[in-house]
């Protein structure tokens, strides 16, 4: 909880709430910084602006709404503030691509405008119609200031561009029940067509329990809401932009969200608002009962599985016909203060899309960057078979290191040299640990990887890297951090030791991968056999542009061999006025 205040402290802003700190409570609001939500940019520092990360020209963003493949074009829909850098003045902003990289911002498809909206057109879903008609599920704040579920729909289904869209008077289709929290009450998913009825969950609490609620209708027009939840937990607070999808068991293909039967199983997704992480379960959707479960030894919440350890949230998933795969948006939001995301004229950026399938085991979700970034890549420099002694740190020499993609396998020759875990830490998670035991602390197997974001003489640096514990038995954990700690000189930032357990048994294969993208101020990580990623957020001061370095290392007394690293500069789109 501590780190979350500080992280809070910083920000004071959040995604679909916004959050302050006032004697030690957390506290939900929307009016954070009235005075800058309308005040434009003067002009647009471009100094931490990524490159080949999506984010439009200037001002705020925040979730991704919406994502859908329709008329040969992928759409994105994102909540956008377009007179102003904090968060206020929501609309759903629109842009288009043919290739998930080169975008075409359009007009605004939602904006507040009717009473069942007049307050805000907040997060949403959209869903393809038979008959290839797409339509938007959001979430309106109305006179009442009470949340309730709108639709909308294109104005002219035959362009492909979906241009302009029409919200109809017989909105909203879904209010708040009496008795329900109608200040927690959001966030629809993509809807399903099973059994006769199309299907959709809505994000709520109840106390202090996490709820989605499930509704059901024959014609999409008229919703009832069933009389349990479809899923829900104690102790984890208001689920945001919940995401309900199948996945096959065997492959790394998509299915579309209406998909069941034997041969898949589930994904349950929630944004927990009280940790501004997110987690998910793999389980079982019980059609007779219309519940889902989620699979022994997963758990809701705190302790569950994430998408990504880092600064990742309101993320959104769609099927991709096109290709036949399931693509993850997520957003990372800024960790320096709200008065330098004013001076800067902007703030938020959406991550890579990520492709997302079912791992062998059946145990989690595997992740990996879109195919399509790698037309991006530019100049390539290459390693092969460099011993890191402890101490050592080598220079990656040859590419633009503040925009990069580097891809590297390391080798391990024993497994002899790594710490006892101590059992004391078994109270600690993940980032606690990294926070313990970051890059500078000696190890025996590790610290080891990549020092990202790095000054020449190493004022600055980000490393992600690995360390190895040896646990009771014959068992090895693998810690996986991206450590912001000394990412920076400047002081008044939110600078984390994010990290996450990779599940990977080093017994009989005694290497691991590791991928980061770079760029300018996000560092997004993908450790080995795609399943743990970190995402950081950072602002260098020294290392920044051409300034910027990237080295591997080693800070272990065991000597690990860099067996080969490729690295890319990359370019930055053709297209991105997003």
């Amino acid at each position: 909880m501590d780190t979350l205040k500080k992280f809070l402290q910083v920000l004071l802003i959040a995604s679909c709430c916004v959050f302050v700190i006032k004697n030690d409570a957390v506290e939900a609001s929307h009016n954070v910084y009235p005075e800058f939500q309308s005040l434009a940019a003067v002009k647009v520092n471009q100094v931490h602006r990524t490159a080949f990360h999506f984010q439009p020209p200037s001002n705020w963003i925040n979730d991704p709404n919406g994502p859908m493949y329709f008329g040969g074009l992928y759409h994105l829909f994102y909540q956008y503030n377009p007179k102003g850098a904090v968060w206020g003045n929501i609309v759903w902003a629109h842009s288009v691509s043919k290739d998930l990289i080169n975008w075409e911002a359009l007009e605004p498809a939602i904006y507040p405008s009717k009473p069942f909206d007049i307050n805000g057109c907040w997060s949403g879903s959209a869903t393809i119609l038979p008959g290839n008609k797409p339509i938007i599920l959001y979430t309106g704040i109305d006179p009442q200031n009470r949340q309730v579920q709108n639709y909308a729909i294109p104005a002219n289904a035959s362009d492909p561009y979906l241009r302009q869209w029409i919200k109809p008077d017989n909105n909203p289709l879904v209010v708040p029940d009496a008795g329900m929290n109608a200040t927690a009450f959001r966030d629809p998913t993509t809807a399903w067509w099973i059994d006769g009825h199309w299907k959709m969950l809505v994000g709520g609490k109840r106390k202090h329990r996490g709820v989605a609620h499930l509704y059901r209708s024959k014609d999409f027009m008229h919703w009832v809401k069933a009389h349990h939840p479809f899923h829900s937990a104690p102790h984890t607070g208001m689920w945001e932009c919940p995401d309900f999808y199948p996945v096959p068991l065997v492959g790394k293909f998509g299915l579309d969200t209406s998909k069941f039967g034997v041969d898949v199983k589930h994904v349950m997704k929630v944004s927990l608002d009280e940790t501004r992480y997110e987690y998910y379960t793999i389980g079982k959707y019980f059609l007779e009962k219309d519940r889902y479960v989620p699979d022994k030894a997963l758990v809701d919440g705190w302790s569950g599985l994430r998408y990504d350890y880092g600064n990742f949230y309101a993320s959104k998933s769609f099927f991709d016909p096109a290709k036949s795969r399931r693509i993850l948006w997520g957003w990372a939001n800024e960790s320096d203060t709200s008065h330098e995301d004013v001076a800067k004229g902007w703030a938020g950026i959406q991550t890579i899309p990520r492709v997302v399938w079912l791992s062998p085991d059946r145990k989690q979700l595997l992740q990996w960057p879109i195919e399509e970034l790698e037309t991006l890549r530019g100049q390539k420099v290459e390693l092969n078979i460099q011993k890191l002694k402890l101490g050592d740190y080598v220079e990656v020499k040859g590419i633009t290191a503040a925009q990069a993609d580097v891809d590297v396998l390391f080798s391990i020759p024993s497994l002899d040299k790594a710490e006892d875990f101590d059992p004391s830490w078994t109270s600690l998670d993940a980032q606690r640990l990294c926070g313990l035991k970051g890059s500078k602390v000696q190890g025996g197997l590790g610290p080891f990887g990549l020092l990202t974001l790095a000054s020449q003489n190493l004022e600055e640096f980000t490393p992600v890297f690995f360390r190895i514990f040896k646990a009771q038995g014959s068992r090895h954990l693998v810690l996986m951090c991206s450590d912001a700690t000394s990412s920076s000189l400047q002081n008044n930032l939110y600078k984390p030791s994010f990290a996450g357990f990779v599940d990977i048994d080093l017994t009989s294969y005694k290497k691991l991968s590791l991928r980061s993208l770079i760029d300018h101020s996000v560092v997004e990580s993908f450790g080995p056999w795609a399943k743990t990623c970190i995402t950081s957020r950072v602002y260098p001061t020294l290392a920044v542009n051409k300034e910027a370095h990237l080295f591997v290392f080693n800070n272990g007394t065991e000597t690990i061999t860099v067996e080969s690293l490729t690295a890319w500069s990359m370019n930055a789109p053709k297209q991105m006025n997003a």
